[in-house]
């Protein structure tokens, strides 16, 4: 297995051009077909000003999406060439944003997204896009910080391995990035305690798993005392110089996440590494 085409967000958010950078590196690396996708997003004009300018709003909007779009490609196409890629495809949708790339993905092998930044103050997503991406598209979610400098991705992974469906999916989506990983950790965190072959080991079983695929891996199994189980990844993450985390997302319903917090909110929250969602 590998990845045979790579999806990467492209719009006017600060990050933007890291990811893309990194979605064009990915695809040279794997020999991917690459593809850049910009979601058009509406004016955030007063709704005084919408009565009042009526159609003559909607044209301007129109040409200034169009502008901004040929600019944005421009920008795509000289990362791809950076990179090495000989024939890489640009997209435009006018689809809301979530919908476009939960679309779009569902014919790629993996979607780079930016993770949203509280600082982005006209944001062209919704703070959610990410998740909603990694839940509906059925796709695998790299979600790229926005803040930090990321040199490698890729080369020491963390895997949190909880033996569920969810994580199951996760580590099976990122096999082309654990083969050719230096190391990778699968940590259990509070491992149930139960007989030997509840599927747990705790860890092991998912390590002799990945080994039998090439990957250079070990377990290991974690308590996590006074800490919840997401900041204690994003800790063990830090201390391992790890620069990707792999891991399922929403195990629990996802409204229960988001009332009553969850590894994947805590994660996609405060992540400082790139982050493999699967779902």
């Amino acid at each position: 297995m590998s990845y045979k085409t790579v999806l990467v967000h492209v719009d006017t958010d600060a990050r933007s051009s890291v990811r893309v950078e990194l979605a064009a590196q990915l695809a040279a690396r794997n020999d991917a077909h690459l593809i850049g996708l910009h979601a058009f997003a509406p004016l955030r004009a007063p709704p005084y000003v919408r009565v009042e300018m009526g159609e003559e709003l909607a044209r301007l909007e129109s040409r200034a999406a169009e502008r901004l779009a040929a600019d944005l490609a421009l920008q795509f196409h000289d990362a791809a060439r950076r990179a090495g890629i000989a024939a890489p495809e640009w997209r435009t949708s006018r689809r809301d944003a979530a919908e476009a790339f939960s679309l779009h993905a569902r014919y790629a092998d993996l979607v780079v997204l930016g993770q949203y930044s509280p600082d982005e103050e006209a944001g062209s997503v919704d703070a959610d896009f990410p998740e909603i991406v990694a839940l509906q598209s059925g796709r695998p979610v790299l979600l790229v910080p926005y803040a930090g400098v990321f040199d490698t991705v890729g080369q020491r992974i963390l895997i949190a391995w909880n033996a569920s469906r969810e994580a199951t999916r996760a580590i099976t989506d990122a096999l082309p990035l654990l083969r050719r990983a230096a190391s990778v950790v699968v940590l259990a965190v509070n491992a149930p305690q139960g007989a030997a072959d509840d599927g747990w080991a705790p860890g092991a079983d998912c390590a002799l798993f990945l080994a039998r695929h090439g990957v250079v891996v070990e377990a290991s199994s974690d308590p996590a005392v006074d800490i919840d189980v997401g900041n204690y990844l994003l800790s063990r993450a830090s201390d391992l110089g790890a620069d990707l985390i792999v891991m399922g997302a929403y195990g629990h319903h996802r409204l229960r996440e988001l009332v009553l917090g969850g590894v994947t909110r805590t994660i996609v929250r405060h992540m400082t590494v790139p982050v493999l969602l699967a779902h």
